[in-house]
């Protein structure tokens, strides 16, 4: 018996992309110079807390220093404070449903959890003991020290953490931004006291932002964040990294990785920022390009050829510089063809036009990412912490979402023209050298550099 066949006639069309809604946001300055935001969204007795402090490097000379602290400052500040112990801290959080972790960027250093409604002023109060009187204590900070070296060692044994390393340390050179891991032979070296001191120097409320988004009432939470914050105070400017430099792409690099059965595929180049009127269209050509499952590199790599499992393209954005980022992971036997299809489509998007369709398809679903991505309160807290943490207002996100409808094909070409050619990109990749170097050299200049030591 044959299968049915799906009529497809009577499948709906697709309804118009329903309009970005702003947030409804409330705004202050507090006396320490802390920013804060609320949004309130009631049904869910629950808040979602982010905390962004300006972290970057205060200069390049510094990135390597302040990378090996930070890495170890972000767990150890949980460690104790001068009223409670880890445990303590702990238990206070858990309380109120709360567990609060710590990560850190090249850009910020970030405090987030979610809570119960009714436990915001208990963990506010935690918060405010491990902003402003954390103790480093040095048994703890010791194993935390070990803990980090341990996950630094394991990460450099992934081959996607070598590649993005190599692409990273190209493009920006000096730059701290390419500073993707810290060494552990300095992270070995971080004491409590190093560890004060840059807690004491750079965990400042001026600068900072804090997100609320949940079940609360704007002006309570601003009382209850006054009056727990309110001695969190420090003198000081926030520090943020300095511009990118422009470096030429330079030849192809291949990082040896003797024996490996796989390679991997990087990468890289400028992109508009948040505020630069290309951004759409260059949003949308990274989609056509491999932004999702029907972009043209899964078509032909993944689906019509199949070197790889998910290449992938994507805009990131850092305070100094956003990224466009090309990636895939591809059997060693096929790294030539692979990198040739690749470079292929590149050049494919900067000199022919992408279709209508094509467009349109793209865009429904970079549209429907972005509403799924601000839908829930966690979604909308990070959001709006990124955004505010760049100098953006929420009504970016409505706006973003207008000027994507408006971008045309002929947008999109001149985008790809300017930011996605391939010759205008870095390229990097990470496999058995004495495989695949001579297929890469079939296509250009290749430098073979061997990979760092641990990794």
């Amino acid at each position: 018996m044959s299968a049915p066949v799906l009529d497809l006639s009577l499948v709906p069309p697709l309804g118009d992309p329903r309009p970005q809604p702003v947030p409804e946001v409330h705004e202050r300055t507090l006396p320490n110079g802390l920013r804060l935001v609320v949004v309130p969204r009631a049904g869910v007795p629950l808040v979602e807390l982010r905390l962004r402090v300006p972290f970057a490097a205060s200069a390049p000379r510094s990135a390597a220093t302040h990378a090996a602290r930070t890495s170890v400052l972000t767990g150890a500040v949980l460690l104790g404070t001068a009223a409670h112990d880890q445990l303590e801290l702990a238990q206070l959080l858990q309380a109120h449903g709360a567990e609060l972790s710590v990560s850190a960027d090249p850009d910020r250093l970030l405090f987030s959890t979610t809570m119960l409604s009714d436990g915001l002023g208990a963990v506010l109060g935690v918060l405010a003991e491990l902003l402003s009187r954390p103790t480093y204590p040095g048994p703890q900070v010791e194993a935390e020290r070990g803990r980090v070296v341990e996950r630094i060692g394991i990460a450099r044994s992934q081959p996607g953490v070598v590649a993005r390393t190599a692409l990273a340390a190209r493009r920006y050179g000096v730059h701290p931004y390419a500073q993707q891991l810290p060494a552990p032979e300095l992270v070995g070296t971080v004491t409590p006291t190093a560890l004060r001191r840059l807690h004491r120097d750079r965990v400042l409320p001026a600068g900072s932002t804090l997100v609320l988004v949940g079940d609360v009432d704007p002006a309570s939470a601003a009382d209850v964040v006054g009056s727990a914050l309110a001695d969190w105070s420090a003198e000081g400017v926030a520090v943020v990294a300095p511009p990118v430099p422009i470096l030429a792409p330079g030849h192809l690099e291949v990082v040896d990785r003797p024996g490996a059965v796989q390679s991997n595929l990087r990468l890289g180049g400028p992109a508009p920022a948040r505020t630069d009127p290309a951004l759409p269209a260059v949003r949308l050509a990274s989609m056509v390009f491999g932004g999702y499952f029907s972009s043209r590199l899964v078509e032909n790599i993944r689906e019509r050829r199949g070197y790889t499992y998910s290449p992938r393209s994507s805009v990131e954005h850092l305070m100094a510089g956003s990224s466009f980022v090309v990636e895939a992971d591809v059997a060693t036997e096929v790294t030539g063809p692979a990198f040739l299809e690749t470079w292929y489509e590149l050049g494919r998007m900067a000199v022919t036009p992408v279709t209508e369709p094509e467009l349109e398809s793209a865009r429904r679903y970079l549209l429907g990412t972005l509403a799924l991505g601000t839908a829930t309160h966690s979604g909308l807290a990070s959001t709006l912490s990124a955004l505010f943490g760049a100098g953006l207002p929420a009504e970016w996100l409505a706006d973003h979402q207008r000027a994507l409808a408006t971008v045309t094909v002929t947008d999109v070409a001149e985008a790809s023209r300017r930011w996605l050619h391939p010759a205008g990109l870095t390229a990097v990749v990470v496999g058995d050298a004495g495989t695949v170097t001579e297929p890469l050299r079939a296509l250009g200049p290749v430098d073979v550099t061997a990979q760092a030591a641990g990794a």
